[in-house]
C-alpha cells in the first residue's frame, strides 16, 4: 500500500509527453476515441477522415485522423486497452493539443437487467487499478463525467436511446474478477466493470482536460455462468457503429463551448 500512497503532484516528471510530441497547431480541441479496432476501422471507412498525426505504443503505431461531422472537425484515434496504455494515449494527444476527450467502449455488466449493447453513463469509478494513483491522491473512487451529462442525455432522448446510470468498477486484472469480488463491488454500487475509466478521469483531472466517457453493454458477469453476449468486436457491429454517432453528436455540442 505504500506505493499506492506515494502520490507526487509535480507536473514535471523525468519523462514527459512533450519529449515525444510537439503541439500541432491544427489539432482539433475535441477528440473522439474508442477501444475496438474493428469499430474504429468502420468509423474511419465511413467518415470524412484524413490522417493528421501518429501516436506510438510499444510495438504499435496508431494513426490519428481528423474527422468532419456536422461542419465540425474533431480528432479521432483508437485508444489502447488497459489503464496504463490508455492514459499514455491521452497524455500524447493532450501534448499535441486536445483539450476535450469523448471516450466510449464496451463494458461488462454486473446486472442482467442491463440489456446487451445498451448505453451506460457512469457517474463514479471504483479504483482497482494502479495508474490513477500516480495522478491523484489515494481514494476509494473518483467521480466521473462532471461535465456534458445533460447534453448527452438530450442526444439520447432525441434519438430514442434508453440508458442506465451508475458506478463502474475499474480493474487491471479481468482474469481475477472472482465471484466474491464481483459481489463486493456490486454491494459498493457498481453496475458495470471495465479497465480504464478511473485512470482516464484521473489523468484528465491532473492535466485539466475535459472527459466524457460512456459505455455500451457487452459481456455479463451477473449470472452463475459467464456470458460473452456481444463482447466480440464482430458481433452487432452495425449497432455499435450507430452508437459511435452518439459520440459525434456530443462532440458537435461541446466544440468551441
Amino acid at each position: 500500500m505504500i506505493l499506492l500512497e506515494e502520490f507526487d503532484n509535480n507536473k514535471e516528471a523525468v519523462i514527459n509527453p512533450n519529449d515525444f510530441h510537439d503541439k500541432i497547431e491544427s489539432m482539433p480541441e475535441v477528440a473522439i476515441t474508442c477501444f475496438s479496432h474493428k469499430l474504429f476501422d468502420k468509423i474511419v471507412a465511413g467518415g470524412k477522415c484524413i490522417k493528421i498525426a501518429e501516436i506510438h505504443n510499444t510495438g504499435e503505431s496508431k494513426n490519428v485522423y481528423e474527422i468532419e461531422y456536422n461542419n465540425h472537425k474533431f480528432a479521432l484515434f483508437k485508444i489502447g486497452v488497459g489503464a496504463p496504455v490508455a492514459v499514455g494515449d491521452i497524455e500524447d494527444m493532450n501534448a499535441m493539443g486536445v483539450k476535450k476527450f469523448i471516450v466510449f467502449g464496451n463494458c461488462g455488466v454486473l446486472d442482467n437487467s442491463i440489456d446487451d449493447c445498451s448505453i451506460i453513463i457512469p457517474n463514479k469509478a471504483l479504483r482497482d487499478e494502479g495508474t490513477s494513483f500516480h495522478y491523484m491522491e489515494p481514494s476509494r473512487s473518483v467521480d466521473l463525467n462532471n461535465k456534458y451529462v445533460l447534453e448527452f442525455k438530450e442526444i439520447l432522448n432525441k434519438l430514442g436511446y434508453s440508458y442506465t446510470e451508475g458506478a463502474t468498477w475499474t480493474t487491471d486484472a479481468f482474469y481475477r474478477e472472482t465471484r466474491d469480488k464481483v459481489n463486493n463491488r456490486k454491494r459498493e454500487g457498481a453496475i458495470v466493470v471495465e479497465m480504464e475509466a478511473s485512470a482516464l478521469q484521473a489523468v484528465c483531472n491532473f492535466r485539466k482536460c475535459d472527459l466524457f466517457i460512456f459505455f455500451y453493454a457487452g459481456d455479463s458477469l451477473a449470472g452463475e455462468k459467464y456470458d460473452k453476449r456481444s463482447l466480440s468486436g464482430d458481433i452487432k457491429l452495425d449497432e455499435k457503429s450507430r452508437i459511435a454517432y452518439l459520440a459525434l453528436e456530443l462532440a458537435s455540442k461541446i466544440d468551441k463551448d
